[in-house]
């Protein structure tokens, strides 16, 4: 009696699960994925078009049905006013959020001080913004240029074609030290003249000591590797000394930051850059349609946010191949991945973590759009250690500059 009323009882229940009424089917559980930017201070404006770019490809994503049948659920880092609520926030976002990967971190600085919790907690991050190389770790898939992909070619054509009389200028932390340090070793080697070297605090607006050296030294070209809002400074200075004239090579700035420096615009200046947003190609101009039209007709897109955009699709990618969202498995198939991205094909180079991308150099016309002047033939090799020293030698040139900031990565003059 027992078993026929389990054997009636089971035939029911199978009976309601077929009809769709008797039983619930469990959802799968979301891949998380985390957005990591401070979003304050002097970077606040990039760093949110980071996040938008970032969103979008996530977004695109989990239109196509998200990853391995699972949806996508996107989380996006509170805004931190400083590194140590930062790195309080990275913590938060894999240890309270559970997030599978984080994409993000724009200075060096925050991508160092980040570093130890990748480390700790066996995460994955995508960097997408140009750097100083000098780094590679297991945790970071990095998707920005290094010098031997920008600096370096950046000062190459401009010896051969602007002068040869160069004023080195930067932002007073790690990424512009270390790309002055390795363009002076260049354009020594290359029979140039560094006639000046001055930093402006990170975050600052103050340039009259820039602006008097370079009147001093009347340089025939300068090297920019100012970041964020001090770059609308020091064009402004520049035009108002009467220096604009002097030709300047940039490489962290591009449309969206000069866009919004109006009548101080640098028009006939140059950039170096992996992606221009005036590139003429099918897959360029369906990227910033879809932008446009998730954020505004009028957005100009930038190179880092084009990294940003495609480290997406890398990442799921390398999700599809492990079979697997975990950060260690997702690791260990990254390696050789390639996507047609809208600068070009871009591929993780399985060796370094480091990106094989194109190189141009473009010139700033009145439209607020770059005109390329050179381009590579192809996606250049990642070297994140450049060649003529060795590795111990960069390493202690990097913890004498982190020493002697007080155990920082920003110089002792930031606000």
């Amino acid at each position: 009696m027992i078993i026929r009323f389990l054997a009636s009882s089971l035939l029911l229940v199978l009976s309601l699960c077929l009809l769709g009424t008797g039983c619930s089917r469990s959802e799968p559980k979301p891949i998380r994925a985390g957005i990591l930017y401070l979003r304050s201070g002097a970077l606040a404006d990039s760093e949110r078009s980071m996040v938008q770019a970032t969103t979008l490809a996530l977004e695109e994503l989990q239109e196509q049905g998200g990853l391995l049948g699972r949806p996508l659920e996107i989380v996006i880092s509170r805004e931190s006013p400083g590194l140590e609520e930062f790195t309080e926030e990275a913590t938060r976002l894999i240890e309270e959020e559970e997030v599978e990967v984080l994409f993000g971190c724009w200075t060096s600085a925050s991508r160092k001080v980040v570093l130890p919790i990748l480390q700790q907690h066996r995460h994955l991050l995508f960097y997408p913004i140009q750097y100083e190389g000098l780094e590679q770790s297991p945790y970071v898939v990095y998707t920005g240029a290094v010098p031997n992909q920008q600096l370096v070619p950046a000062v190459k054509w401009a010896l051969d074609n602007l002068g040869k009389r160069v004023f080195l200028v930067g932002s007073d932390y790690v990424y512009p030290h270390i790309a002055n340090q390795i363009a002076r070793d260049q354009l020594g080697a290359l029979g140039a003249e560094v006639v000046g070297e001055e930093y402006i605090p990170f975050g600052g607006l103050q340039t009259a000591e820039v602006i008097a050296s370079i009147q001093q030294t009347r340089p025939e070209v300068i090297l920019n590797t100012i970041n964020g809002d001090s770059n609308h400074a020091f064009f402004q200075a520049l035009k108002e000394a009467e220096l604009d004239h002097i030709p300047t090579m940039s490489t962290s700035i591009a449309e969206r930051e000069f866009e919004e420096m109006g009548e101080f615009t640098p028009v006939g200046h140059y950039a170096t850059l992996s992606y221009f947003e005036s590139l003429d190609s099918p897959q360029n101009r369906d990227f910033l349609k879809r932008f446009r039209k998730r954020f505004g007709v009028d957005r100009s897109v930038t190179a880092s946010m084009e990294s940003g955009y495609f480290s997406v699709f890398l990442w799921a990618q390398a999700v599809e191949a492990a079979n697997s969202s975990a950060p260690e498995e997702v690791r260990k198939s990254i390696g050789g991945q390639s996507w047609a991205a809208p600068e070009g094909i871009v591929s993780i180079d399985p060796g370094t973590g480091h990106t094989w991308k194109s190189v141009r150099v473009g010139r700033l016309n009145e439209q607020g759009q770059f005109e390329v002047q050179w381009s590579s033939v192809g996606p250049v090799r990642p070297r994140p250690y450049p060649t003529y020293q060795s590795k111990e030698v960069w390493d202690a040139k990097l913890l004498r500059l982190y020493e002697g900031w007080g155990e920082s990565w920003i110089g002792e003059s930031a606000p």
